[in-house]
């Protein structure tokens, strides 16, 4: 039986709520931000299933792999009707109130391997597609072409990207090689790479530090929770990344070490109590086994859009497990310790390996579960 174990402040139902249609193990899901209720999640089976949670029924169903599976779903920013959906190597588009006929409105076809994500730019017409190939195809939806192609920058399969909503042109993406690289799309240039698997203290030996998935903040809560980007690796760490800080890096090893020709003059300040403040909350943190997290591979990761949105990082693993993280007490307490164990707040034993994890903007049945299993459940978090 799946069990919750709770403590401080965070409670899930003893039994979840099961969400039957597909006829395959369900791979991905998300959930509507302006109609609380509505899910969608999409499976192996290249079907995509609608659900308003208010309703004891499924809304619809809709064939969209044509034999390939569902591997990521998206909304379009500020239009919630049109879906955007990657199965095989392609991208389509579809619009909810066509229910009828479910003709696809636009399809793209660039990506070379099969894609893993789709991200939508929250502010413009672009869609970043990830795939096994280790490339990003930036597409232009409003021109309906190819914009960018983001090559050379993983060396395997490229799991993950999300563009960086406080920035008009920045993405990230995590592969299959361990890094996590920072990108100006516009100019298809690297910025920056992490490379996990160089840390000689991985978070399980066995297990390499694979970027499964990542999850940014969306804009309205990115002055609350920071400007970060929340890792799944495959060594059952979930790293918090704050990406300012990294960027901010890049830019003083470049004034450090100008161009030839140049002059560059760095004054030293000494450091100030409100300083080495703003340098503790400017760190990275990882959360492992020794803060009560996961013992396998984490493959996925999501903010809680119930309640105070952002406060909670919820994770899923292959411990067929889901942690939930106050991400909020993380500012409340003392930076000057590297010990997280007060932000684990909840625990949810499952049956099943975790695909894809999703929130709802609901008090209740706001955590939505994507297993290994056909069957998706539901929880209630908060």
């Amino acid at each position: 039986m799946e069990s919750p174990n709770s403590s401080n402040g965070a409670a899930a139902m003893t039994e979840p709520r099961r969400l039957r249609g597909h006829n395959a193990a369900a791979t991905c899901c998300m959930a509507s931000r302006v109609r609380p209720g509505l899910v969608a999640t999409a499976a192996e089976d290249g079907s995509v299933c609608w659900y308003d949670l208010r309703c004891k029924d499924m809304l619809f169903t809709l064939d969209v792999g044509n034999g390939n599976p569902v591997s990521s779903l998206c909304f379009k920013p500020g239009n919630e009707d049109m879906i955007y959906v990657s199965a095989g190597n392609g991208v389509k588009c579809f619009d909810l109130h066509m229910t009828t006929s479910w003709k696809q409105l636009e399809s793209y076809n660039y990506n070379k391997d099969e894609i893993n994500q789709i991200a939508c730019h929250p502010k413009s017409s672009f869609l970043a597609a990830a795939d096994d190939a280790g490339d990003v195809k930036i597409l232009d939806v409003h021109q309906r072409c190819l914009y960018k192609t983001l090559r050379a920058g993983h060396k395997s399969i490229c799991s993950s990207v999300q563009f960086l909503p406080w920035r008009s042109w920045e993405v990230v993406t995590g592969g299959l090689d361990s890094k996590l690289v920072l990108w100006d799309f516009s100019k298809a240039r690297q910025i920056k790479t992490m490379d996990f698997g160089s840390e000689g203290d991985a978070g399980q030996c066995y297990n390499p530090a694979f970027v499964h998935a990542l999850v940014v903040p969306d804009i309205d809560i990115v002055d609350k929770v920071g400007k970060i980007c929340v890792v799944a690796r495959g060594d059952g760490v979930v790293n918090i990344i704050n990406i300012e800080s990294e960027l901010a890096d890049v830019k003083s090893k470049s004034s450090i070490n100008p161009k030839q020709g140049s002059k560059s003059i760095k004054k030293s300040h000494p450091p100030t109590d409100d300083s080495q403040s703003s340098d503790q909350n400017n760190k990275n943190v990882r959360l492992d086994y020794s803060t009560g997290g996961h013992v396998a591979a984490v493959s996925s990761v999501t903010f809680s859009m119930f309640g105070e949105k952002g406060k909670f990082i919820i994770s899923g693993g292959n411990d067929k497990s889901v942690k939930v993280w106050d991400w909020s007490r993380y500012y409340e307490a003392s930076q000057n310790s590297s010990s997280y164990e007060h932000l684990l707040c909840s625990n949810i034993s499952l049956r099943k390996k975790v695909n894809w994890l999703c929130t709802t903007p609901s008090d209740s049945e706001n955590l939505v579960v994507c297993d290994t299993s056909k069957v998706v459940k539901v929880y209630t978090v908060g």
